[in-house]
């Protein structure tokens, strides 16, 4: 909350009592605003339809410096930023991010850990990393410890909703790109799926590896249908080819779907229990956390720790500007999503927004932190809601 009070008192975190900005660099404002941006022609996937996208986005400063992170959910989470969570960070250390994700936690015990209390968290846990590579003054790669040069991406849309030659010119595009994998949306109207597919291939050439996401949208014998169907055209990945609850169906169709098509799931877990389950049950080939959802940086660190664990690899969805950082200092790494919405939203609105080369994307170690800095005024025709120390809000957006 935007002109709170730093305030001191004890916190118990690991057993030691430590007071609120230990080494003196206390986090003196936390500020959230919410942007609504149209799409760029409606999208639709196999279970839903939308014409925008909703991101909201953390500041958080100390000592003169600057973070940002961002979740993609309801305007809403703005507000739980700074009614919930923005008192509980203001006046701690800066540089003491994980002790911040704890109190967050705690702070939401009766709201719940799943959902928009862990959206927000993320959002804000995000930009608390990204400000204390500032402080430190070190690109948030080299922070966080690098084990990659650069991560592959895969081109990722190819809504249901798109006429089949904006489909073919969307996936194309990714390849001339030097991208060699795309994924595109099937379930919306399975009998169509086959035919939507088939122009897919023949778009991307035979080379090309091609994805097919469900998004749930069918059954578990019928999903085991389409993926026969998919087979001869290719189809690698089967993201969500039932309900990410339904672990039994996922696990039914990881042995049974014809090689090499690998079953994955995991966008929808916030929390490491999930992750854990999903993993027990042996119901997916990748596991696909979303850094915006599980908890941001700190929280999708630990599902990485998982992964590896129980060898199994993992593959980033959406939100590619945290992903590229974070991503490329984790071990059990396939590639991230370069999703169609989220590469426009964060062109839009972040100065440093990185692009992929050859099909893969490379940190930025010439900036600090995440590298990115929110454009506010190209942002204030989307703006929604702001909390009261956002600078310049336009007419119509109340704190």
């Amino acid at each position: 909350m935007a002109g709170a009070k730093a305030h001191k008192d004890e916190n118990t975190v690991g057993g030691a009592a430590t007071e609120k900005a230990g080494t003196g660099i206390a986090i003196n404002s936390v500020e959230t605003a919410a942007y609504r941006i149209p799409t760029d022609f409606p999208e639709s996937d196999g279970t839903l339809e939308w014409d925008s996208t909703t991101i909201v986005v953390v500041e958080a400063q100390a000592a003169g410096h600057k973070g940002v992170g961002y979740t993609y959910a309801a305007a809403a989470v703005a507000k739980l930023i700074e009614s919930t969570l923005a008192p509980v960070v203001i006046g701690r250390d800066g540089l003491m991010v994980s002790a911040c994700w704890l109190a967050m936690h705690r702070a939401v015990r009766n709201l719940g850990h799943d959902g928009l209390t862990q959206m927000a968290i993320a959002a804000v846990d995000t930009a608390l990393w990204d400000l204390k590579a500032h402080l430190l003054g070190l690109p948030m790669v080299t922070l966080l410890g690098q084990w990659h040069e650069s991560v592959p991406v895969y081109g990722s849309g190819g809504f249901t909703s798109y006429p089949v030659d904006r489909l073919q010119r969307q996936l194309a595009g990714w390849v001339e790109q030097g991208i060699p994998r795309v994924k595109m949306k099937v379930g919306r109207d399975p009998g169509q799926d086959l035919s939507r597919v088939r122009a897919a291939r023949e778009a991307v050439g035979e080379e090309t590896q091609l994805f097919v996401d469900a998004n749930g949208a069918y059954e578990t014998k019928q999903a085991l249908n389409q993926a026969e169907k998919f087979a001869d055209l290719d189809v690698v990945w089967y993201e969500e080819p039932v309900s990410s609850d339904d672990l039994d169906g996922l696990r039914f169709l990881r042995w049974n779907c014809p090689p090499p098509i690998e079953v994955t799931a995991g966008e929808y877990g916030f929390g490491l229990d999930y992750f854990m389950t999903m993993l027990q049950a042996q119901a997916v080939d990748v596991i696909q956390p979303d850094i915006t959802r599980c908890g941001g940086i700190t929280g999708f660190l630990d599902v990485a720790s998982l992964c590896r664990a129980y060898h199994v690899p993992l593959s980033a969805h959406t939100a590619p500007q945290v992903d590229i950082h974070v991503c490329a200092c984790v071990l059990p790494l396939r590639h991230i999503e370069y999703f169609h919405d989220h590469v426009r939203v964060e062109q839009l609105l972040f100065d440093g927004a990185l692009i992929p080369k050859d099909g893969s994307a490379r940190p930025d170690k010439s900036r600090p932190g995440l590298g990115l800095e929110l454009k506010r005024s190209d942002g204030h025709r989307w703006l929604v809601a702001a909390s009261r120390g956002w600078d310049d809000q336009p007419e119509g957006v109340r704190p």
